[in-house]
């Protein structure tokens, strides 16, 4: 009786050298550093249904156990590969038959085909990095609101169209990321919870005639359902591609912080300057202090965005089954994307935390750039008794005279708004110099913006307390679903260890 098995029969030849260098080899190099751990667990998981069903005998799945738990340990070296079979599975197979015959070791496969098994252990691996993404995501979102709160006082210019718009405080840029930074929490936990359901039993397409309780090897895989429609768990992947949508656009959030950052740093804003080990030296101009990880962020943001693209791409134009390019091909660039994901958002924090401000620079720049004009609008609007739109008109004029005077904004005095006024609508306004400077002045400016959302101090305490509460849900249902993934697999091991003996 041969003590081998293949699964090449229906075909005479062997693969290319040329489909095996482009294919077959990378494919199984990248599942034994990405799946075999959650193979392995996939296999005693339907080794323990099996035996649970009364399907496959139990002394058979205690063989089995056992050298699945023995391949477990040793890891991926423990299994040769020739790189003439497409996946690690064909490799596993035949390992286990080797060691325990065709007859104990072909038993494993029952009720299974490689396109369940492939879609479980994939989504595994999406499911484990997307955890652990979203951890990081709540250590990044933590650091900022951290920082808002140190920061909602600092006064800095607000830009809209990269010119001067209104004065802000840092505090509230960064507790403005926050929020963004939330709704991508948000976004990837929603990738997360389509991940997180169970293909395993869906066989080829149609599930299988063997009486499998689905729901068991779900439960044993940590998932937190069965994946019910078996053509829809083999044909479909819109998990990866949502999960990879979801991180661009975090990628994209982070690259145009990044971009700002970059911009605040320089000698023309200096309003920021990055921490030293941050940053990199030029080899030829000694005065240089160039903002390395800024750049490295966001060309990182350029890669995950291709990432999204490719995946995309692989899929269109394909059928709504299970083909190699829809369902498989997805898995390089999704996975690439969220372990580049993971390692920015870990930088981010640290750039983040790590940088040094000066406050009366950018304080100074608020005060200067004429970003309280609107407030200076508003005042007259108010108190003359003028329309909004006759109060913007006076103020624009005075503001062009100012500039072409060389005036900054803390230069402009009542009479030049009476000049204004006199000159449009022919009366002065007498706005008390007081009103005046109160409504020059950035951070009067900033106390006055009480509306929902705005950066007064009693808001930004309010916002701050809010989400840091809802940070910590967030924090702890992550924390959740990785506990329910360790509680799984420590199950299934255990049980795995003791029907072995």
């Amino acid at each position: 009786m041969a003590e081998e098995v293949s699964l090449r029969e229906r075909v005479k030849e062997p693969p290319s050298d040329r489909l095996v260098e482009s294919y077959y080899r990378p494919a199984v190099l990248r599942a034994q550093a990405q799946v075999f751990d959650h193979e392995m667990w996939v296999h005693l998981a339907h080794a323990l249904m099996l035996e649970r069903q009364g399907i496959v005998a139990c002394d058979s799945v205690a063989a089995l156990c056992g050298t699945v738990l023995e391949l477990a340990a040793q890891g991926p070296d423990s299994v040769p590969v020739d790189h003439r079979q497409e996946d690690l599975y064909s490799y596993v197979e035949r390992r286990i038959v080797q060691a325990l015959g065709p007859d104990v070791g072909g038993r494993l496969h029952t009720g299974r085909s490689r396109n369940d098994l492939n879609a479980t252990t994939w989504r595994m691996a999406l499911r484990e990095q997307l955890v652990a993404l979203l951890a990081g995501l709540a250590r990044l979102r933590g650091t900022v609101l951290d920082l808002a709160e140190r920061h909602a006082a600092t006064v800095m210019p607000g830009y809209t169209h990269t010119q001067h718009a209104q004065p802000i405080t840092f505090g509230y840029w960064l507790l403005s990321a926050a929020d963004a930074l939330a709704r991508d929490h948000r976004r990837l936990s929603g990738a997360l919870a389509h991940a997180d359901l169970c293909p395993l039993g869906a066989g080829a397409l149609s599930t299988t005639g063997f009486p499998l309780d689905r729901g068991l090897t779900a439960e044993l895989l940590g998932f937190a359902a069965p994946l019910e429609i078996a053509y829809d768990a083999v044909s479909s992947r819109d998990d990866a591609l949502e999960a990879a949508a979801a991180m661009a656009v975090l990628m994209t959030l982070l690259s145009r912080l990044a971009t700002d950052l970059q911009a605040w740093s320089t000698w023309e804003y200096g309003f920021l300057e990055l921490a030293d080990r941050h940053s990199a030296v030029s080899s030829i101009m000694p005065q240089k202090k160039n903002p390395v990880a800024l750049e490295h962020m966001k060309a990182a943001a350029g890669m995950v965005q291709g990432a999204l693209a490719a995946a995309l791409a692989c899929t269109k134009n394909t059928a709504f089954a299970d083909v190699n390019d829809a369902v498989t091909a997805v898995n390089e660039p999704v996975l690439d994307a969220t372990s580049r994901t993971r390692r920015i958002l870990a930088l981010a924090e640290e750039v983040l935390a790590g940088l040094t401000l000066d406050p009366q620079r950018m304080a100074g720049a608020a005060a200067e750039g004429f970003g309280s004009a609107t407030e200076l609008a508003d005042v007259i609007a108010r108190e003359s008794g003028l329309s909004f739109r006759m109060a913007h008109n006076i103020v624009a004029l005075v503001v062009r005279d100012a500039l072409e005077a060389g005036k900054r904004a803390d230069m402009i005095r009542s009479a030049d708004l009476d000049a204004a006024a006199g000159t449009l609508f022919g009366k002065p306004l007498g706005i008390a110099e007081a009103a005046l400077r109160q409504a020059l002045d950035p951070a009067e400016n900033i106390r006055a913006r009480t509306v929902l959302g705005g950066p007064a101090p009693g808001n930004m305490r309010d916002m701050i307390a809010a989400r840091r509460t809802a940070l910590a849900a967030d924090r702890d249902a992550v924390e959740v679903v990785a506990a329910r993934l360790a509680a799984a697999r420590e199950r299934s091991f255990a049980l795995a260890r003791a029907l072995a003996g």
